[in-house]
């Protein structure tokens, strides 16, 4: 299984606020260029629909990532994530296969239930049984990945001897980080997948919850020590943090969603100079964090840059 100690993504800019449009051909370009900065992973983010007023554009997940795997050689590609209870699961267990054949296993997969209802209204898929369908999907494409022939009833999928080949480049698939706050998706991360991914917390709330996957895992018979996990933060880096502090904040705002119920927090933001941004970082792989996949202000080239040649060296030479 892929370590990911120690490592350093990058989200891609894949949604936007409306009237603006994204770009597929830039992302793919943005991809290339990453890879060139040394960044060891790309990122991007899921949905069908999103916003109403406004409303967010956004390039399918997986086409994106496909486009970036044909352009790169070493680049690892992820979602931070995708809405698994959205998607039939076999047809995305065929997909998934396919694009870490394409890319030579680099794929790591983000995955949870989902949040937004209109979605899974315009989908047809019962907002209500989400955790359910979440639970058989990962086992339906599991199966499907790792046994040569699969036999199965489920709520509404009906396997008699399928058989999916190729399998997934990497064995005995790519790995699989599960999002989500509650105590279940937490589970879920501990024991069904292989660990967990975050988006925009505090260090101290991170391991509180890390704790909690880490004694579901034990409680399963699972060794926590062999756990993944990942960190999406939001980072500004400027002259100082009082100096950046109000254009980051409204950016937060504007353009992202902080659930009521979670820890979820525009507090978690990394802002300053890079000394202050280093500082902050060291205080979440202190609490624990394996990989953080940096959210850069905007996207803005400079920001992107700076983190690559100024950050990510001295968060190495811990």
């Amino acid at each position: 299984m892929t370590t990911l100690s120690n490592t350093f993504g990058v989200a891609a800019r894949n949604f936007t606020a409306y009237p603006e449009m994204p770009s597929a051909k830039e992302l793919v370009e943005y991809g290339v260029w990453v890879e060139e900065l040394g960044y060891d992973s790309v990122w991007v983010w899921d949905h069908m629909l999103l916003g109403v007023d406004p409303n967010f554009p956004i390039i399918d997940s997986l086409t994106v990532l496909t486009g970036i795997a044909a352009r790169t050689k070493r680049l690892k590609m992820g979602t931070g994530i995708l809405v698994l209870t959205l998607r039939n699961p076999v047809t995305l267990a065929k997909q998934l296969s396919s694009m870490d054949q394409l890319s030579e296993g680099r794929m790591i997969m983000g995955m949870a239930a989902g949040w937004y209802r209109r979605e899974f209204e315009a989908v047809g898929v019962p907002f209500e049984k989400r955790g359910k369908i979440m639970d058989e999907n990962l086992e339906i494409m599991n199966r499907l990945w790792t046994e040569e022939k699969v036999t199965g009833q489920y709520m509404n999928h009906n396997l008699s001897n399928a058989v999916m080949y190729p399998k997934p480049y990497q064995t005995p698939r790519m790995p699989l980080l599960i999002g989500g706050y509650v105590d279940k998706a937490l589970q879920r991360a501990a024991t069904t997948g292989d660990g967990w991914l975050t988006y925009f917390y505090k260090p101290d709330d991170f391991k509180r919850s890390w704790d909690k996957i880490r004694g579901f895992a034990k409680d399963a018979g699972k060794d926590p020590d062999s756990l993944l996990n990942a960190a999406q933060l939001p980072i500004m880096v400027g002259p100082s943090k009082e100096a950046v502090q109000d254009d980051m904040m409204d950016w937060l705002n504007k353009e992202w969603d902080f659930p009521a119920n979670s820890d979820c927090s525009r507090d978690s933001a990394i802002m300053g100079s890079v000394d202050d941004c280093v500082a902050q970082l060291r205080e979440h792989m202190a609490a624990g964090v394996q990989k953080i996949i940096f959210v850069p202000y905007k996207y803005q080239r400079d920001q992107v840059e700076t983190i690559a040649r100024e950050i990510i060296p001295r968060l190495k030479a811990l």
